[in-house]
């Protein structure tokens, strides 16, 4: 009996229905705060409501999506951060952002860190020292507070709203170094600008003479797991062209951390 070959990829084509179930998790992913009808996903995915109505039911058997019962309106689901969690329990973080971190620096000059939030503290896991003959010698696991300098203004304010506001109502706050120079109004303004710049920066408050910028990195379910920081002795004018630089690193290593997800 003559075998059926098969073309070499036979294997490498994609399955329609997972393939719309993909872009359904993408789109829905990307439009966390508005919450979209079927309608909506059908007409963004580009298949018939009755194919998307069944996608949907799907996902939401095995948790992947929610839907609100009266506004008939979707979401992502609790399943899919528990995939996150175990994707991000594989990686290897230090491993993942260091291309990245080399590549800053050699742009730059200047030392770049990349900061791991967990709880309260923020650990150098990598760095790559810049080529300036005066530098900033961190070590690797040296922590910060969240809240310290750059990196903790670029956290906050990627936060969600009510963990926002956890955090500001703490006690103490080391945005601007010492927590007695800490203003709410002041950070409320500067928060605003890092959202429209992607980055924060420090001139200085938190140690005399040392200038860093920061911007956030988020994980596969949107939440924050650290920053890139790049720190030195550089001039303050060198801000508004190392900032751009470390937010688009920042949404680089996001993308990769969760699988194009964040892809801007």
């Amino acid at each position: 009996m003559k075998k059926k070959e098969l073309s070499s990829d036979s294997y490498a084509q994609m399955v329609p229905a997972v393939e719309q179930a993909c872009k359904i998790l993408i789109f829905l992913a990307k439009e966390s705060g508005a919450r979209p009808r079927l309608t909506d996903i059908c007409k963004e995915v580009g298949i018939h409501n009755s194919k998307g109505y069944s996608i949907l039911n799907t996902l939401m058997r095995f948790g992947l999506i929610q839907k609100e019962t009266l506004s008939k309106t979707y979401s992502l689901g609790p399943g899919l951060a528990y995939l996150g969690s175990k994707a991000m329990e594989g990686m290897d973080l230090g491993a993942v952002v260091e291309p990245f971190l080399k590549a800053l620096s050699n742009e730059t000059g200047e030392t770049s860190l990349f900061g791991m939030l967990s709880g309260e503290q923020v650990f150098i896991i990598s760095k790559q020292e810049g080529s300036q003959p005066i530098g900033v010698n961190i070590a690797l696991g040296h922590r910060f507070h969240m809240t310290a300098g750059a990196h903790g203004k670029a956290i906050v304010s990627a936060l969600g709203p009510k963990q926002r506001e956890e955090v500001l109502s703490r006690k103490k706050l080391y945005f601007y170094g010492d927590p007695l120079r800490f203003q709410k109004r002041r950070f409320e303004r500067e928060m605003r600008e890092i959202k429209k710049r992607g980055f924060a920066e420090d001139r200085g408050d938190l140690q005399h003479g040392i200038n860093a910028v920061s911007s956030a990195v988020m994980g596969p379910s949107g939440n924050v797991v650290g920053s890139v920081i790049l720190i030195g002795t550089f001039p303050e004018k060198e801000i508004a062209r190392f900032g751009p630089l470390v937010a688009h690193t920042a949404k680089k290593i996001s993308s990769q951390l969760s699988f194009g997800l964040n892809a801007s």
